[in-house]
């Protein structure tokens, strides 16, 4: 059975306190650790006495460089680390023990050219945490796993494995962020590359959190989608003009109660009351439901704002997505 080096690939910016979380997962690993590199990107706040504790610990390499963003950040790490598979972890991940050895396992039955694995809320989170992460990974709000379909599965950055040959083909990340992820996918898929989703692959996912930072988290995500389908003709799904339609279908279902027609505001407050119960009966928490009714309330709302305003602007015009959303590009 063949064994394949991976390569752990963090970049970092401003959060030495999650590296350090990150770091004492991947000591506790049931397998060991090949590699570990981490990219500072250009921080403030350094993460060099961090790593220093680790040094005795984990087969680590710090590396420095100027602020590009996280997918330029990711590349500059991979063409310095010496494994056959680049493992692409956000800071603000943690591992359970068996991560690694999960991997192994999975690339021996499955050698895809890139993958990824799901995300998970862990029991110690926060109750805001928990509640942003149901409505990241509910199938009544994404459809579950974000990314596709298994055989075509387009890996999120947090969680994503990546061999050497598609990184060197494919030139890695681009400079669009976010949708770095996608855009990479898809370039892959285009080149031949086989992707897949490995179900045991997990992390826990903290999701460096507030209100006001996810609605902005979530109209980014909104925004760069329209981007990647003028770059991608025919990727388009319908999924993802899902919560332009329901932001609509919502300001429709209030003018019509104002008439006296209540079937869509029932039908919309039918959905918010599924959200509840099912949150409800997941975390076995009324308080986690109604934040999880919250946060799927500000994704929806904050994607398909962020989605229709992005569709609108590049309709039709000849100026680059650059141009015209400059605040989605990340310059070298």
């Amino acid at each position: 059975m063949k064994s394949y080096k991976l390569s752990i690939v963090v970049p970092v910016y401003n959060r030495p306190d999650e590296l350090l979380a990150l770091l004492n997962t991947l000591v506790d690993q049931t397998r060991a650790v090949d590699e570990v590199v981490v990219v500072e990107d250009g921080s403030s706040e350094d993460s060099s006495s961090v790593v220093a504790r680790f040094t005795d610990q984990l087969p680590l390499v710090y590396l420095t460089k100027p602020n590009t963003g996280p997918g330029d950040s990711r590349n500059y790490g991979m063409r310095h680390a010496t494994g056959d598979y680049f493992i692409i972890l956000d800071s603000d991940c943690e591992l359970p023990s068996g991560y690694i050895a999960a991997i192994h396992d999975s690339l021996a039955l499955n050698p895809v050219d890139f993958f990824g694995g799901p995300d998970a809320a862990a029991d110690e989170f926060s109750d805001l945490q928990k509640a942003i992460s149901f409505s990241m990974t509910s199938v009544l709000t994404t459809g579950g796993i974000r990314g596709g379909s298994h055989k075509k599965f387009e890996p999120r950055s947090f969680n994503m494995g990546l061999s050497r040959k598609a990184f060197e083909s494919s030139g890695g990340f681009g400079l669009i962020h976010p949708g770095e992820d996608p855009d990479l996918s898809i370039r892959l898929r285009q080149m031949g590359f086989v992707s897949a989703l490995f179900q045991t692959v997990f992390v826990y996912h903290k999701r460096r959190i507030t209100w006001a930072s996810f609605y902005k988290q979530v109209y980014r995500f909104g925004s760069a989608r329209p981007i990647l389908m003028r770059r991608y003709p025919g990727t388009f799904r319908l999924a993802y003009a899902l919560p332009s339609l329901f932001l609509i279908g919502t300001l429709c279902a209030l003018l019509f109660a104002l008439v006296g027609w209540y079937l869509p505001i029932g039908l919309l407050l039918f959905y918010f009351l599924s959200v509840l119960l099912v949150s409800a009966i997941q975390h076995k928490s009324g308080l986690i439901a109604l934040k999880s009714l919250q946060a799927v309330m500000v994704q929806l709302y904050g994607y398909g704002w962020g989605f229709a305003r992005s569709y609108v602007k590049l309709f039709n015009t000849r100026k680059t997505p650059e141009e015209l959303l400059p605040e989605l590009f990340f310059r070298k």
